[in-house]
C-alpha cells in the first residue's frame, strides 16, 4: 500500500551526514513498543489518496492532480518468506504497481515491486522501519556503489553504473491535517536518498536526491507524504524538479476499524510508501521510508 511503498521510498540520501542521538543532549527518546499498530496491513485494507504533482525546470512548472487507491491484496511467498502484498492504482500518477513487504518483530523489510527494476533487484530485500519505534531516531538504510543503473543516459550503448546512499529518520510526533480529517499526534518520519551516477563514455558523475516526509497515525497508517525529487537532465543543463503530494481521502478498514471517510473525524492513522518511477529513481524509496505496511 502506499503506506509501505511511501516507506520504502524515504530512504535514500547519497553521502548524507548521519544522524543520530548523540549530541542530542537532554532529549529523552520517547519509544512505542506496540509500533504494529501504525502499519495495518490486514487483507482488505484500502486507502483512497488525493495526490497532486508539482514538475518542471526554472519557470516552467506544470501542475496536476490524480487519484490513488492502495489495497491489501494478500499474502503470497517471495524469496522463501511470506510477504504481504498491496495493490496502489496510481501511485504518484505512474500507474498500477503491486510491493512487497514483511513485517516482523524487526520491523519492515521490502522485497521489490511489479513491475520492478534492474537497479530495485539489485537493492532488495531491504529495511525500511525498524521495531520498537524510537523518537527521535535514524539509521543508514543503505550505502551500495558500482551498482547497474539499468540506463544508458550519454547513449553510448552500455548502461550507467551508480552509488546508493539512504537515511530513515522518525522526528517526532506533531498534528497534521488532511482531506480526511486532523490527527494530532502523527509520527513524523524522513527518508532521504541520493544517487551519483557515473557516466560510462567519459566517467562525468552526476548526482541526483530524492527526500520523502511522511505522517503516520495510529490504527490508520500513511495519512500524507510529500515527496521531492531533483533528477539530472544530461545534455540539457537544467535540472528536474518534482514534487509529489498525496494525503488520505478515505480509508476502508478491517478488524473492526470504522469506516473513515470525509463526512466522519478520524480515530488515529499507515504506513509509507515508495518513491516515484521518474528516470533515475526507479525504484522504491527511503527511502526507503519508501513505502507501506
Amino acid at each position: 500500500m502506499v503506506g509501505f511503498a511511501g516507506l520504502k521510498a524515504l530512504m535514500i540520501l547519497g553521502l548524507v551526514v548521519g544522524w543520530s542521538n548523540h549530541g542530542l543532549g537532554q532529549i529523552t527518546p520517547i519509544v512505542i513498543h506496540d509500533a504494529g499498530v501504525y502499519f495495518p496491513d490486514q487483507t482488505g485494507n484500502e486507502w483512497t489518496y488525493r495526490g497532486r504533482i508539482s514538475e518542471g525546470v526554472v519557470n516552467q512548472i506544470e501542475d496536476k492532480t490524480f487519484v490513488n487507491v492502495s489495497k491489501v491484496t494478500g499474502r503470497e511467498k517471495k524469496d522463501g518468506v511470506m510477504v504481504t502484498v498491496f495493490h496502489d492504482t496510481n501511485p504518484g500518477d505512474q500507474g498500477p504497481t503491486d510491493s512487497y513487504y514483511l513485517r516482523d518483530a524487526a520491523g519492515i523489510r521490502y522485497y521489490g515491486s511489479k513491475p520492478g527494476t534492474i537497479l530495485e533487484r539489485q537493492l532488495i530485500p531491504y529495511q525500511i522501519v525498524r521495531f520498537p519505534l524510537e523518537m527521535p531516531s535514524s539509521f543508514h538504510q543503505l550505502d551500495r556503489k558500482a551498482l547497474n543503473l539499468g540506463l544508458d543516459l550519454d547513449r553510448d550503448g552500455q548502461a550507467e553504473t551508480v552509488d546508493v546512499q539512504a537515511t530513515v529518520r522518525i522526528n517526532g510526533q506533531e498534528a497534521v491535517t488532511v482531506p480526511l480529517g486532523r490527527y494530532e499526534q502523527a509520527i513524523r518520519m524522513e527518508a532521504h536518498m541520493k544517487l551519483l551516477v557515473h557516466l560510462s563514455g567519459d566517467g562525468t558523475r552526476i548526482s541526483g536526491f530524492d527526500t520523502m516526509t511522511l505522517w503516520l497515525v495510529k490504527g490508520v497508517g500513511l495519512v500524507k507524504y510529500i515527496e521531492r525529487q531533483m533528477i539530472p537532465m544530461v545534455g540539457a543543463g537544467k535540472d528536474r524538479m518534482i514534487e509529489i503530494t498525496e494525503e488520505l481521502e478515505e480509508a476502508k478498514l478491517q478488524g473492526g476499524t470504522v469506516l473513515l471517510s470525509r463526512r466522519e473525524s478520524p480515530a488515529h492513522g499507515v504506513l509509507a510508501r515508495q518513491p516515484l518511477n521518474h528516470e533515475l529513481f526507479q525504484i522504491p524509496v527511503s527511502s526507503g521510508l519508501a513505502a507501506h505496511p
